[in-house]
């Protein structure tokens, strides 16, 4: 049976956000049992100009169309877009139909602006996710998730994540194995887990023009030491409220996390690589015990760390 998608843009989407989910469905329908019709839609029907000013063709948005899955594109046009009355009513009229409704990125602010996230659980891009708390308290933001799923709504984090999400529709559609090979086909390395955190602020911290980057190398290589946010705080002379305040503000995420993450980044290496056994890894790394390190495992990649020692070897 066809699982007809309709994904929608406006003026200044990312154009990444609709190209990444519109590939994977492509590509995993043209597998035998598969099928995907994706529909790209807007407010008015023709040439939609994205962030990056590389136009998609686009039908008319008609909410009396029934969408297995509607999907809202995100980019910096959804500042606008969060505020077309004309656009929402058409959103949350198609919603209404549709058997699935999802996210890209910011897309989850046109979903939150509609209405369609209150009480819910949802995730969008780290950079937005101080504002998206702000303009959205009814919504149980997950501000450190790559997508959130609950229910039938689907929200994802910044740009790439889209293609995870997809992905993950594929998996429930048709199967695991189809999502497996259309991963390969894209040249993703292996689906991520939807609970995998945004490495995003992190990866970007060890630029050599960011500002905590020596901070986080010399984190980095002490792992095994408590790394409170005084000691931090101490060797970037900074009073530890202003160092907790800048750090969040210049990352996305508090010194705690960032620290989490590290240590669950060097503990995975080694998960991955043979066959030491899980409490010395956990020790040398910093986590004191097995069980916090599986807890952090959970949260990073949806996995416990025995699990990823398996699928390293499969």
């Amino acid at each position: 049976m066809t699982h007809r998608i309709g994904l929608v843009i406006f003026e200044g989407f990312q154009i990444l956000d609709a190209a990444g989910p519109i590939a994977a469905f492509e590509i995993a329908g043209r597998h035998p049992g598969a099928s995907y019709e994706i529909e790209v839609v807007a407010a008015e029907a023709g040439a939609v100009a994205s962030s990056a000013r590389i136009a998609m063709g686009a039908s008319a948005f008609d909410p009396a169309v029934r969408y297995d899955t509607l999907m809202i594109a995100g980019g910096d046009g959804t500042r606008g877009a969060a505020q077309d009355g004309a656009l929402l009513a058409k959103v949350r009229a198609s919603a209404a139909k549709a058997g699935r409704i999802s996210s890209v990125c910011s897309g989850a602010f046109v979903l939150a602006a509609a209405g369609l996230l209150d009480g819910r659980r949802a995730t969008t891009h780290w950079s937005r996710v101080d504002d998206f708390a702000r303009r959205f308290p009814q919504v149980r933001l997950e501000p450190d998730r790559i997508f959130v799923r609950d229910g039938p709504v689907w929200t994802s984090a910044g740009i790439t994540a889209g293609i995870d999400l997809a992905l993950a529709m594929i998996a429930e559609d048709y199967g695991e194995p189809l999502a497996k090979q259309t991963a390969q086909q894209l040249v993703v390395y292996r689906r991520r887990p939807g609970g995998q955190s945004q490495f995003s602020a992190l990866l970007e911290l060890e630029q050599p023009a960011a500002r905590f980057a020596s901070l986080i190398g010399w984190a980095r290589e002490r792992l095994a030491q408590p790394l409170t946010v005084e000691q931090l705080a101490d060797r970037t002379a900074m009073s530890p409220r202003h160092f907790a305040r800048a750090f969040r503000a210049e990352t996305g995420v508090t010194p705690a996390k960032a620290i989490e993450r590290l240590r669950i980044e060097a503990a995975r290496a080694r998960i991955e690589a043979g066959d030491e056994p899980i409490d010395r890894i956990a020790r040398d790394v910093g986590f004191g015990d097995a069980e916090r390190m599986r807890r952090a495992s959970l949260r990073a990649f949806g996995q416990p760390p025995q699990a990823l020692r398996r699928a390293a070897r499969t």
